[in-house]
């Protein structure tokens, strides 16, 4: 089965995301699944989980009222297969978006499942890098993550319960799924800096 090349998928991102905030949390969860790929025994699909994170909000800049569900025609389109399109779709499983319609796409594959789970955790994450002086996730301990998480107020539009949900659905303790998302995106900030950089040249 042949899958779009990175590149192409970069470019199809850009196409329908001009907000560099939306493709810098595409460049994260990219970076954040590629990295899930290789800690779980996946490293020979690693790219294909990067661009399954690449790709995930394709359709949330111009249809957030129908995330998730305008995506499979944006995708097919563009000749996406329908392995990767049921991925990027899953991520929104049991969600109800803004037409009123609940996403049942559900996770199957362990990428899914980690895609879901990851997403909303990265956002709030970055949030958390935010508030510190070093603006950055690299010398953050999960001590202050979890301090964060634990509050309520805190980045409220990221789901805890969704958090919660996709930690349940791996089939791990929400602990490990804070310190494994934690240690990627520690590992990857400078690449996404570096790429959204070059974007902005």
């Amino acid at each position: 089965m042949e899958h779009i090349a990175r590149k192409d998928a970069f470019e199809l991102l850009k196409k329908y995301n001009k907000d560099p905030f939306h493709i810098q949390h595409a460049l994260t969860v990219e970076t954040v699944m590629k990295w899930y790929a290789n800690e779980l025994g996946y490293a020979e699909d690693a790219e294909y989980w990067g661009i399954a994170g690449l790709l995930h909000d394709i359709d949330f800049e111009l249809y957030p009222e129908e995330h998730c569900l305008k995506a499979p025609e944006l995708l097919r389109e563009a000749g996406i297969t329908e392995d990767l399109i049921h991925a990027v779709c899953s991520h929104g499983y049991g969600i109800t978006v803004g037409c009123g319609k609940m996403i049942d796409v559900e996770p199957v594959h362990e990428m899914e499942k980690v895609l879901f789970a990851a997403d909303e955790l990265t956002g709030l994450i970055w949030a958390a890098a935010l508030m510190r002086p070093s603006k950055s996730t690299k010398d953050m301990e999960l001590k202050s993550l979890k301090k964060k998480y634990k509050s309520k107020g805190f980045a409220a539009g990221c789901s805890r319960e969704v958090i919660e949900r996709g930690a349940k659905q791996l089939g791990w303790e929400l602990e490990k799924l804070l310190t494994m998302t934690l240690q990627a995106m520690a590992a990857s900030e400078d690449t996404i800096r570096a790429e959204m950089e070059e974007e902005q040249e």
